[in-house]
């Protein structure tokens, strides 16, 4: 076993190497602070490698690491949590470019959380001991890259913000970087502008270099050579070269002068037909070489399309790089939705709809670091048919899950708190076409939805992808990326946020990273696009809409002063408030710590029954006022009268009737209806009444008056 102890960034960090896992090809056990996290990474060499990288990342929680039994009836570990399966996607996104191209073996990195620090994220203690495996291990890997979270409080950045510091931060960035680039970003703000963001990320970057330092060290302390692996290939032969070049070459640019996908899709599938025709004698030599002619026509058309947007400054869709593609937006069109709105941009089109509901309705979390409920939404879903596909229905897919948590945080610091709307939020989006950035769109069509529904959001919010070509030392960046543009280009880079800063980020790269420079031309260009698509948006709908849809729910508000009448609406053992429920068929939502009622209905006649009801129940008796009650109990000395729900006075007998009484009985008995008037609330709560005040004549108009009270 090996082992090095330091500090970085003030946390003890640990790492062994050799103690745990060792029939692996390399695995750590890392410490952060009271965090302890097992990575491990294995290959293995396949008889017919696929034509495709088979990278496995999985990372995942053991409930015992925070002390905690699984919840539930089976009462152990089951599928991901959304958690996990963010976590999982932040480890494989940075290095899934950085294996040889051309290491076609099957990889799987498994990171597990063993003890959880209560006080820190276990994100960063993950991504590290996986980059760490993959370093010191025997696997080709062109390491070492290390991540770091960046918080911002006070005008001041802070690395690895702990749980109780992100409260007040104003941004959440989680940063993967080399010793040269910028290789992954993942983030939230609270609409910062673009230098705050950009020295948020040259700060974080400087701080990575600590945690690639740590892994140098590990590796020369312990790592393995790498290992010599068969490259698999898909290469054409280089005779072949010239004439499949020659035969193909005079097609090229009219594919990539197609602008609409699908004839383009068709054009090339076409090519490829006719190429394998063509070369029929050799397509038969070898079952592989039917793919080889396809993966060159492949390489082919993306050269040109690259050396097009390069030399000739000229996209597939004939746009300028910096240009928007064609925008139409539609809200309020689906009669029984309490808010939607259909956002397209070029081939790309999104449905998104806002459903409100009560806090009965918001998601359970139950993961580790995250004990509070969601009252806030938003659900992603990419059916098969919006990309001309056939495919079986499953659950929600990795990138589904993913594309969803990026767009719930370009929405998180606008969507209003649960004591000016107090209802929870869900929205679902439905990709309806795809060609570039659904997960951009999402934030357009969603932004015009919750203000359909009427949701007191300040401003739209709205996002944009930028591509990137390099060659070289020469780029371009791309604003709006088409599908093929991300696909055969070298960075999906989304961000997302209003007219006055940034929301969200989310960078992706297919080569080693990118420069400040590049990053910067990015943020400025982005925030460009951004602002011409929430101009359509505002042109749609400028503002959140004064009234909710007449099918979402009503929401009436009651602030008790006495506290202890939460007790009276909920009743024993639950039994008034279940019987308002099923009366008036609402939701009651109590807050008892402040003393809030919430009452939800769709139904007004419920609501406003239910709200009389419990307006009844927590109704506090007035001096001088007149209730109609019920006699519950006979004592000597007098009557005891039910006034209200579950308040009793006292009616005593020398103020029953204008006459002297030998007994309560002879006016009064059990179950009587009686008059009464309030003569005193005393400061134990204890009621005096009267009968014989409102027989005086005296006391008629007062009577009246406050019969009419009563009733108004």
């Amino acid at each position: 076993m090996q082992k090095i102890e330091t500090h970085i960034l003030g946390t003890p960090v640990k790492v062994e190497i050799g103690s745990v896992a060792t029939q692996t090809d390399g695995s750590c056990l890392f410490f952060y602070g009271d965090t302890v996290v097992l990575a491990t990474a294995v290959t293995r060499t396949l008889d017919e490698p696929p034509d495709f990288f088979p990278l496995i990342v999985e990372y995942r929680e053991r409930t015992y690491a925070a002390g905690k039994i699984p919840g539930g009836f089976i009462k152990r570990e089951g599928r991901p949590s959304t958690k996990e399966v963010i976590i999982s996607r932040m480890i494989d996104r940075p290095i899934r470019p950085l294996f040889p191209k051309d290491l076609m073996q099957d990889t799987q990195v498994m990171t597990t959380l063993l003890s959880a620090d209560p006080l820190r994220g276990v994100d960063i203690a993950a991504m590290n001991a996986s980059f760490t495996a993959l370093h010191i291990s025997d696997i080709p890997f062109k390491g070492p890259v290390a991540a770091v979270k960046i918080g911002y409080i006070a005008g001041e950045y802070v690395i690895n913000p702990t749980y109780a510091q992100l409260q007040d931060s104003q941004m959440e960035i989680i940063m993967v970087a080399s010793e040269a680039s910028y290789v992954m970003i993942e983030a939230s703000a609270n609409e910062l502008d673009e230098d705050t963001m950009i020295k948020a990320l040259d700060f974080g970057f400087a701080h990575a270099q600590e945690y690639i330092q740590l892994q140098h060290q590990l590796r020369k302390l312990a790592g393995k050579p790498k290992k010599e692996y068969v490259p698999f290939s898909l290469d054409l032969e280089e005779a072949m070269h010239e004439p499949v070049r020659a035969f193909i070459s005079p097609r090229i640019p009219d594919i990539n002068h197609t602008a609409d996908k699908l004839q383009r899709q068709d054009a090339i599938s076409d090519l490829i037909k006719q190429c394998r025709a063509q070369f029929s004698d050799y397509v038969d030599q070898d079952s592989q070489n039917k793919n080889r002619l396809s993966a060159f026509i492949d390489q082919e058309i993306a050269e040109h399309m690259r050396q097009m947007i390069m030399n000739e400054g000229r996209r597939i869709d004939g746009r300028a790089n910096n240009q928007v593609r064609p925008i139409t937006t539609r809200t309020g069109f689906l009669p029984q939705v309490h808010g939607s709105g259909l956002f397209k941009r070029g081939e790309t089109q999104v449905l998104s709809t806002v459903t409100l509901g009560s806090s009965e309705d918001e998601q359970v979390i139950d993961t580790i670091g995250c004990g509070e409920n969601e009252s806030f939404m938003l659900h992603y879903n990419f059916p098969p048919y919006s990309v001309h596909e056939v495919k079986p229905i499953r659950g929600p897919g990795r990138r589904e899950i993913g594309h969803g948590v990026l767009a719930k945080k370009a929405f998180k610091p606008l969507i209003p708190d649960k004591d000016s709307f107090p209802y929870t939020i869900r929205i679902v989006s439905e990709v309806l076409e795809s060609n570039g950035s659904s997960s951009m769109a999402t934030v357009a069509s969603a932004s015009m939805a919750l203000m359909d529904t009427g949701v007191p959001m300040p401003k739209h919010v709205a996002g944009v992808a930028m591509g990137l070509i390099t060659e070289g030392d020469r780029w371009q960046v791309l604003t709006d990326i088409l599908g093929q543009e991300d696909h055969l280009g070298d960075m999906d880079f989304k961000i997302a946020g209003t007219v006055d800063g940034i929301t969200a980020i989310q960078l992706d790269v297919k080569i080693p990273g990118i420069s400040e420079e590049i990053l910067r031309k990015v943020f400025y260009d982005a925030k460009q696009g951004r602002c011409h698509i929430i101009d359509h948006l505002t042109r749609q709908i400028a503002g959140p809409r004064k009234e909710l849809s007449p099918s979402a729910p009503r929401i009436e508000t009651i602030q008790l002063k006495n506290l202890d009448k939460v007790r009276d609406i909920i009743g024993p053992g639950g039994k008034t408030i279940r019987k308002i429920i099923e009366e008036t068929g609402v939701k009651i939502d109590i807050d008892q710590q402040v003393g809030v009622v919430n009452i939800f209905s769709s139904d007004q006649k419920g609501l406003e029954r239910a709200q009389q009801i419990i307006d009844e129940l927590i109704a506090e008796p007035e001096i001088g006022k007149v209730y109609d009650g019920v006699v519950n109990k006979i004592a000597t000395f007098g009557a005891f009268v039910e006034i209200m729900p579950n308040v009793t006075g006292l009616l005593h007998i020398s103020e029953i009737d204008e006459k002297r009484i030998p007994k309560v009985t002879d006016v009064l008995n059990v179950g009587d209806a009686v008059k009464v008037l309030v003569l005193d609330v005393d400061k134990t709560g204890k009621i005096r009444l009267s009968r014989r005040r409102l027989l005086h004549g005296k006391d008629k108009k007062h009577d009246t008056d406050s019969r009419r009270k009563t009733s108004s």
